[in-house]
């Protein structure tokens, strides 16, 4: 295991946590990757108390800069869904954030991930909606000369959310995002 944080957040005036997980990839087959996934970086991000209805549908929005594809910046979607026309890697009640980054190669890189929980604003059920961050957190690795190593895992400030704005509302213009963090 290479990091552990805990994160407390106020939903619909209800207190919750999001407890993060960093460890490293040393079963590929069990994390439904390549074999040559081993040895990078995983993380998990999972919500508690459980979902009551509505006003705990949650999603996570992840940014990674990752300077071997592009160096800026970017959501980073669920690929197997396809191109979606919302921020969210992953939607539901209380859903968890996975991820297991890997390359097939060793080349010098870096990803850096920005994790953030968010809400679908006062109104849940409009569309379009607006998007609410909760917490977030920053996560992910290098190589160097052959060797991945792992960045900490560090909680993110409202400032790192809002400076995602400009790209956010340009790539998902049928969205609002809403400044700071909800409930903080």
């Amino acid at each position: 295991m290479t990091g552990r944080l805990e994160l407390g957040f106020v939903r619909a005036g209800d207190e919750g946590t999001v407890a993060v997980e960093v460890g490293i990839n040393d079963d590929p087959a069990g994390f439904g990757c390549w074999e040559f996934a081993h040895g990078f970086p995983w993380c998990r991000a999972t919500i508690t108390p459980p979902a009551r209805g509505y006003a705990d549908a949650l999603g996570w929005v992840q940014l990674v800069d990752s300077t071997d594809l592009f160096g800026e910046f970017r959501i980073d979607p669920f690929e197997p869904l396809g191109e979606v026309t919302h921020p969210f890697c992953f939607f539901g009640f209380s859903p968890t954030l996975f991820d297991a980054p890997h390359r097939d190669h060793r080349e010098d890189m870096d990803f850096l991930a920005h994790s953030f929980l968010c809400g679908l604003g006062s109104r849940p059920l409009d569309k379009p909606s607006e998007v609410d961050a909760l917490l977030g957190f920053s996560w992910g690795f290098k190589i160097r000369d052959g060797r991945i190593e792992p960045y900490a895992l560090t909680r993110l400030e409202a400032d790192a959310w809002d400076a995602h704005h400009p790209y956010l509302a340009k790539t998902f213009t049928r969205w609002s995002f809403i400044p700071g963090f909800a409930g903080s």
